[in-house]
């Protein structure tokens, strides 16, 4: 029995595996994470290893004790695909993770994930097990926040606050216009990228994750597989590889 845990830029995940198998999955603010850990491996006591996912330094997270007894994912942890980014050493563990899940969950496909968290990241492994890189750009919390950040008048919007899951096309208020230019053009980014790379790679399965996975799978006109816990199962794959070495 493994315990898995996500750190992200906001929220982070604590994931309960048996074998390939989610027993039980929390979501937490970053400040909370270590006593829902300890709660985690009270309950579950038959927990043998440990492995940590962190976009951010965590020695202010956990205590030194605690740290020593886990694993972490790095740059320096091995991979059971071929690495082919250029800088290794600066690929972060979550989109190290999702490549892992691609790689165990869809073998000898091609498939580009999409991740939309704080940021969207795209990658891409081959048929062949390689991983060649993606891109990484603003999230759709981002884009509405940095709209209020950078000018003197635009409101600061949520996500969360639109009324209806359709977004619009055509702003007839300034919040609407916010959010026509803001998620529908991250809409027509991820679309635009979709189809670049099916123009590329024909035969890629798209797999989307991450916290706005929902929403933006009823937005979205391609053919996509949503997964939201896709990043954990990579995680839970590594860690099998890992300790198999």
């Amino acid at each position: 029995m493994y315990l898995i845990i996500d750190i992200g830029n906001t929220y982070s995940k604590v994931a309960v595996f048996l074998r390939n198998e989610i027993l039980e999955i929390k979501r937490v603010i970053i400040s909370e994470v270590y006593n829902l850990v300890q709660y985690l491996k009270t309950k579950y006591t038959s927990i043998t290893h440990t492995l940590i996912s962190s976009v951010k330094e965590i020695d202010s997270i956990f205590p030194k004790h605690f740290l020593d007894s886990v694993i972490q994912l790095t740059s320096k942890t091995g991979v059971p695909f071929k690495n082919n980014y250029k800088t290794p050493k600066t690929l972060g563990a979550d989109r190290k993770a999702l490549v892992g899940a691609a790689f165990y969950e869809f073998p000898d496909t091609n498939v580009l994930i999409i991740d939309s968290g704080s940021c969207i990241t795209y990658d891409f492994i081959t048929d062949t097990g390689e991983y060649l890189g993606g891109g990484i750009a603003p999230g759709l919390q981002m884009r509405l926040k940095s709209l209020n950040n950078y000018t003197d008048k635009l409101p600061l919007l949520k996500v969360s606050n639109l009324t209806t899951t359709q977004i619009p096309l055509i702003g007839s208020s300034t919040e609407t216009a916010i959010y026509s230019g803001s998620l529908q053009g991250a809409i027509f980014e991820i679309e635009g990228m979709i189809t670049s790379f099916k123009r590329e790679y024909p035969t890629t399965k798209v797999i989307l994750t991450g916290g706005d996975a929902i929403f933006l799978s009823k937005q979205l006109k391609s053919d996509i597989f949503v997964e939201p816990n896709f990043l954990l199962l990579g995680l839970n794959h590594l860690l099998n590889y890992t300790l198999q070495k």
